[in-house]
């Protein structure tokens, strides 16, 4: 069979001089490049340079190493095809048995800022190649991408007296994941670097790193975890309290929707299942707590509880008197973290300070994934739109709010609000008009005089007249309906103020 051959060649050292020593102990011989023969040898354990099988120096400064057939043809070579033999013995090439290999740190490198110039420095392109060509021949090479996985390759061959072939398929597998996320990560950091970013170009690549692996999905039976783009850093901070599941993550995620869209106030928002279960405005964090948590009592029982101010001692004591899941600020005082770290253990304590990548956001669906643009909708002007019946611009701020409501539910989607408060919410009902009479049912009596919101349009007049039923005096909504000219005409005959903001915000 003939002595065996690892060429190795890595960027990260770590344990590769063990590894090294294990392979020469087991009588194979260690063949390697610059940095890394200098390691293995000062290891003790004697190398062979690549340039004494390809008889060139380093090339280019470095750029060129192993990037020769003497190389790549010990690798490539089929040891059963007599016309890849034939080659192999025509031209005198070594056999490669082994390739040990991981790459130049673009990603790091990218995170730390690093201009354009050093970017391309840091693209490798020799170790790629090896790592291509090894997983190839798998069946002949044995491909090693991984430090964490040079025991388990040195135990089989003490054992075995090679690699087994279900070993070098997983090898393979995981070294072609290793250069696809390699070539997927330059690709995202060089586009962003050279401002050619294309989020609907014809083909996409989305490198992904697992970030936490979560106790189970939405349900016990399965599975979850959280991924994370590389060139992005998780927005938040979790401060205190027991690890965060995936429900909570899906809850987070309109949380911190409603921070960016309510950022301009001192608001309070209390999510359940994605979508608001109460909003308050208020100069005082406090009062904002309670106009939200009096909203729907009994929905807000678990939920996850945002603010867009710093929570203090006061407020931290006050959110302590309920039961729930998570809370969202830009900031809490140490006071506070002290007080409900202490009160309520499992209580988890998000930091987020307003910091997202907007981007466009992925939906993988069985018919397959929808991109669409991430952004927040832009706000309703009252200079811009078109008012039906008397302008109502003492009840602006409080239609400002429902519209804002409105887009953060699901849809269907309406809110009724009065003084700064939500006062009724219908969301995620397959008929608008269910919507409103829901909102307007949990409103009950503080429903005379508010406003209403709806995150699309009005269908037929019977949300119109269930709302001035209710005594709702200003609607604000998007039109676009082939019955507007009918709904404009129930709302002036029933002496309801309307504002057509123009735009649609569903959120399914």
């Amino acid at each position: 069979m003939g002595q065996k051959r690892a060429l190795i060649s890595v960027f990260d050292k770590r344990n590769v001089a063990g590894l090294a020593k294990d392979l020469a102990d087991l009588g194979w011989e260690i063949v390697s490049s610059s940095g890394t023969a200098k390691h293995i040898r000062e290891g003790g354990v004697p190398v062979k340079e690549v340039e004494d099988l390809t008889g060139y120096p380093h090339l280019l400064g470095g750029r060129v190493k192993t990037l020769h057939p003497s190389v790549f043809g010990g690798i490539l070579a089929r040891r059963h095809f007599e016309g890849d033999k034939a080659d192999v013995e025509k031209y005198g090439i070594p056999m490669i048995d082994m390739v040990v290999c991981n790459l130049y740190p673009f990603e790091e490198t990218l995170k730390k800022g690093a201009a354009l110039d050093e970017l391309l420095e840091n693209i490798d392109i020799g170790g790629v190649t090896l790592i291509r060509a090894a997983a190839k021949n798998f069946r002949h090479v044995v491909p090693v991408t991984d430090p964490e996985d040079y025991a388990a390759v040195v135990e089989e061959i003490r054992s075995e007296g090679n690699v087994t072939l279900p070993t070098r398929e997983r090898l393979a597998a995981r070294a072609f994941l290793k250069t696809s996320y390699y070539d997927a990560v330059i690709h995202g950091g060089l586009s962003r670097s050279c401002g050619r970013e294309e989020p609907f170009a014809p083909l996409r690549v989305l490198p992904l790193s697992k970030r936490l692996d979560l106790r189970y999905g939405e349900n016990s039976h399965q599975r979850a975890s959280l991924y994370g783009n590389p060139l992005e850093d998780i927005p938040w901070r979790l401060v205190s309290g027991k690890p965060l599941s995936y429900n909570n993550l899906l809850d987070i995620d309109c949380a911190m929707r409603a921070m960016d869209i309510l950022h301009d106030d001192c608001a309070c928002v209390i999510i359940k299942h994605t979508t608001p279960c109460g909003i308050g405005l208020s100069e005082d964090a406090v009062e904002a707590y309670l106009k939200a948590f009096d909203c729907d009592p009994v929905s807000a029982f678990g939920g996850v509880i945002a603010f867009t101010r710093e929570v203090d001692l006061r407020v931290a004591r006050r959110v302590a008197e309920q039961f729930s899941e998570v809370l969202v600020a830009p900031s809490f005082t140490e006071e506070a973290v002290g007080a409900l770290a202490s009160e309520r253990p499992n209580l988890r304590l998000l930091e987020w300070d307003g910091d997202h990548s907007g981007g466009t956001s992925l939906l993988r669906t069985w018919s397959g994934t929808l991109v669409q643009e991430d952004i927040t909708p832009p706000l309703p002007d009252p200079d811009s739109g078109e008012w039906v019946g008397e302008p109502r611009g003492d009840l602006w701020a409080d239609l400002l709010l429902a519209w804002k409501a409105a887009a953060l539910g699901k849809s269907n989607s309406i809110s009724i609000v009065r003084e700064g408060m939500t006062v009724g919410l219908g969301r995620g009902f397959t008929s608008r008009v269910d919507a409103v009479k829901w909102a307007c049912m949990q409103a009950g009596g503080k429903a005379a005089g508010a406003v209403l919101g709806s995150d699309g349009f009005f269908p037929f007049p019977d949300s119109i007249e269930a709302a001035a039923e209710a005594g709702i005096a200003a609607v604000i909504q998007p039109g676009g309906s082939i019955r507007d000219s009918d709904i404009r005409d129930v709302a002036a005959k029933l002496g309801i103020s309307m504002f057509i903001s123009g735009w649609r915000t569903f959120r399914h």
